[in-house]
This record gives C-alpha cells, sequence and structure tokens, in this order.
C-alpha cells in the first residue's frame, strides 16, 4: 500500500518563510502593538512596574469636580503615570497626618500625626519660656493639642506659631529638649516624626494594609507644598521609607 506524503509546507513567494512563522510574528506585532496603544492612552497608568501587576482600586483616582474644591487641595485626578495622590476623599486619607488613628509613643498617646506633631509648639510646663512670656495667649494646653486630629490640630498649631514669631523663636520641643523647627537637612524635630509616623502605622492594623496596598506606585501629598520645604513636611516620602521597610527592602 502506497504511503500517504505529508503535505508540503506552503511557502509565500518572495523570501522563503513559512505561514506558520509570519501568523506569529502577526500575533506578536498586533499584541506588542496594543500593549503601546494602552500605555500611549494611559491604560496602564494605575499598574506597578512589576510582573504581578495588582489591582488598584480605580476610585483612587477617579476625577473630582475641581468647582467648590479647595485652593490648597491635589486632586486624585492630577498624578502623573505610576502615581497615586494620599487623598483625604477616600481610604488613602488614612496615611495622612490628620486622620485620626490613635498611638502611642513613649509611653504617652496620641490621636493623630498632627496632635503629635503640633503639640512640640506648645509650652512643656510653667517655666518655659513660652509660658512665661508676657501678652500672649495660649489657647490650648500641650496636653489638649496632643489628643486633637485633623484641620482643629492644624489650627491650634498656627496659633502656637504665630506666638513663635512674636517671641522670635524658631525651636520647638519634646521631653525637654530644644531643637529646630525647620531646618534644611534631617534633625531631631525629623527624627521623632519618622519615629511617630512609624508607630502610627505599626499600631494601627488598617493604616498599615492601606500603605502596602499601594505597591509600587509613587506617593504624592493632596496639599500644595513650598518649594523648600523641611525633609519632615514631606510625610510621602517619610511612608515611601516605612512602606520599603515593612516589605523587607532596604529604604
Amino acid at each position: 500500500m502506497r504511503r500517504r506524503r505529508a503535505p508540503d509546507i506552503v511557502w509565500h513567494r518572495g523570501p522563503r518563510t513559512p505561514c506558520v512563522v509570519v501568523l506569529l510574528v502577526w500575533v506578536v506585532a498586533g499584541g506588542c502593538a496594543a500593549n503601546a496603544q494602552r500605555l500611549e492612552t494611559g491604560g496602564d497608568r494605575r499598574a506597578a512596574p512589576t510582573s504581578a501587576v495588582p489591582a488598584y482600586p480605580a476610585h483612587w483616582w477617579a476625577p473630582v469636580s475641581k468647582e467648590g474644591a479647595p485652593a490648597w487641595e491635589i486632586l486624585p485626578q492630577e498624578a502623573g503615570r505610576g502615581e497615586v495622590i494620599l487623598s483625604k476623599r477616600h481610604e488613602l486619607g488614612l496615611l495622612s497626618n490628620f486622620a485620626p488613628t490613635p498611638f502611642t509613643f513613649r509611653g504617652r498617646r496620641y490621636a493623630s500625626l498632627e496632635g503629635f506633631w503640633q503639640m512640640m509648639l506648645y509650652p512643656e510646663s510653667a517655666n518655659d519660656p513660652r509660658a512665661t512670656r508676657a501678652g500672649l495667649e495660649w489657647k490650648y494646653t500641650r496636653d489638649q493639642v496632643a489628643q486633637m486630629a485633623s484641620f482643629e490640630a492644624k489650627s491650634a498649631g498656627q496659633l502656637a506659631e504665630n506666638n513663635m514669631k512674636a517671641m522670635g523663636i524658631d525651636w520647638v520641643s519634646f521631653e525637654g529638649r530644644r531643637f529646630p523647627y525647620r531646618s534644611k537637612k534631617p534633625g531631631e524635630h525629623y527624627r521623632l516624626i519618622v519615629a511617630a509616623t512609624r508607630e502610627k502605622v505599626r499600631q494601627n492594623p488598617e493604616v498599615r494594609r492601606v500603605l502596602l496596598a499601594t505597591g509600587d506606585l509613587v506617593l504624592r501629598p493632596d496639599h500644595h507644598q513650598e518649594p523648600d520645604a523641611p525633609p519632615e513636611w514631606r510625610y510621602f516620602e517619610i511612608l515611601t521609607r516605612i512602606r520599603e521597610e515593612a516589605r523587607g527592602k532596604k529604604p
């Protein structure tokens, strides 16, 4: 019995390239083109540059109308490629200093990181130079400010800064030690803010979960900052450092 002959490979005219190879090249090229188009149109904007791409919540970038928005706010849609704004409009607001996320630091409880920050501007005792200066009013005590959060704590801090300006001082204090409030390089104030932020994340499981959920996204503030803001003002960079620590990476 005569065996059937295997079918010949069909070749295109011109260069001798098998159809199968041509088809494969076409599929790969088409896929690359599609990926390129998604990147061009911003379709992969929320994707971290890793092989296992996490699914980030779409509402983190949901557009918000600028009408009625406060002048200080950077809106979620203003994030660049691979970035996310730490907006107070959703759960990423837990990462803000303003968030009511209680923590204990060096044996004392604070209602928020903002309360911890602003209470350092207030007199520590009756003998504190800030308390003995005539003509100055301290609307709150240091302990009261430590139990504040959000804009209440921020407002209390503004009152204290006005007093500091009147006194001509540029220092704050903690546990009896004085140090500059604003410095171009990380100093004692910066180290305290980093340590307190680390405790806030460690002691609040939901804060830690939300921080780790940001994956490899670049964290950006939700408010406009001074161009030469001190390192401790850059809370988004401090949080990035803590995120890397939590993931076992070198900051």
